[in-house]
């Protein structure tokens, strides 16, 4: 008699977490008091395997290709070496930078990249204010995610180099170990290229929108919003600023970024999701502890059915 298939939450040990990248787009939008920081975001597909109907920043994960010399080489005044330096790894950071650039313009149309080869600087970077420059991004893009033409490719055939310098390391995600599908995820920031104009690809992404970062959270906590913690976590800590130069100048003054894994735990109060420093968090591992007020550690099935419930708190219970 064959053994009983495993549920989900019986298989051996946390799924392994994805390498991930994601970057969060932001200019200065009008308002009553001035100039104000906004940020891009995007609407993902319904059916999307990973938090469909979520507004999210452009990302998604590292691919292979990212990780080659030739991706190195279509890179401008970031070597691996400093990248990795910046994420604390051995090696590979720079693929992590790609990966923010490729997504960045597969999904949203975006391309933050230098023209020519001679010198870089704010004048050579990708300028879509012409109508030529427009049609042939847009093409580039229909081609690249058609999957006719590989990004570094692409990038090589239009004589562009990479942005990277631009891009700014802002903070590092680990999903739970107990969900069922992980991202290890490096946040970044950068300011929206001239002439540029964010737009959803109407497969993976449905809506493109620029919000305030507190507007955003305040649309979620009324249940106009789809967000996830992560996201609404890097909206707090980006609405701290009240322009893009000032959350950019920040960005590129930071020299430690700290690694976030959070830890879901249900209790008699319900469920809450506790951050490295909160009381309990170092006891929350495994299968559960014996202290009520403490609370025992989610199951899988546990952590995919409340997921989009979680409010900026951590507990709170959207609508």
């Amino acid at each position: 008699m064959p053994p009983p298939e495993e549920s989900p939450d019986e298989v051996a040990g946390p799924v392994a977490a994805r390498d991930a990248a994601t970057i969060m787009l932001v200019r200065d939008g009008e308002s009553r008091g001035g100039l104000a920081l906004e940020v891009c975001m995007l609407q993902r597909h319904l059916n999307s395997d990973f938090v469909g109907g979520a507004y999210v920043f452009p990302g998604g994960k590292v691919d292979d290709e990212d990780r080659t010399p030739a991706a190195e080489e279509a890179c401008a005044l970031r070597s691996d070496v400093e990248a990795s330096d910046m994420l604390g790894v051995g090696s590979g950071g720079l693929a992590f930078w790609v990966a923010a650039l490729r997504e960045c313009f597969e999904e949203a149309g975006v391309l933050l990249a230098y023209q020519g080869d001679g010198a870089l600087g704010e004048d050579t970077m990708v300028d879509a204010h012409d109508r030529q420059t427009r049609h042939r991004l847009a093409a580039l893009r229909v081609a690249l995610n058609a999957g006719e033409v590989r990004f570094l490719d692409a990038c090589r055939g239009e004589g562009l180099r990479l942005a990277t310098d631009r891009v700014h390391y802002f903070s590092h995600w680990i999903t739970p170990e107990p969900a069922p599908k992980r991202y290890d995820t490096r946040f970044f920031v950068a300011a929206l290229p001239p002439g540029q104009v964010p737009i959803h690809d109407d497969h993976e992404t449905v809506d493109t929108v620029w919000v305030r970062p507190d507007d955003a959270l305040a649309r979620a906590k009324a249940g106009e919003f789809d967000l996830i913690f992560p996201t609404m976590k890097n909206l707090e800590a980006i609405s701290r600023f009240a322009t893009s130069g000032d959350l950019l100048a920040a960005a590129a003054a930071v020299e430690l970024v700290p690694t976030v894994l959070p830890r879901v735990v249900v209790d008699q109060s319900g469920f809450r999701i506790l951050l490295p420093g909160d009381p309990g968090y170092d006891q929350a591992v495994g299968e559960g502890t014996p202290d009520p007020d403490r609370g025992r550690a989610m199951t899988p099935s546990e952590v995919g059915a409340i997921v989009r419930t979680i409010g900026v708190d951590g507990r709170a219970e959207r609508p």
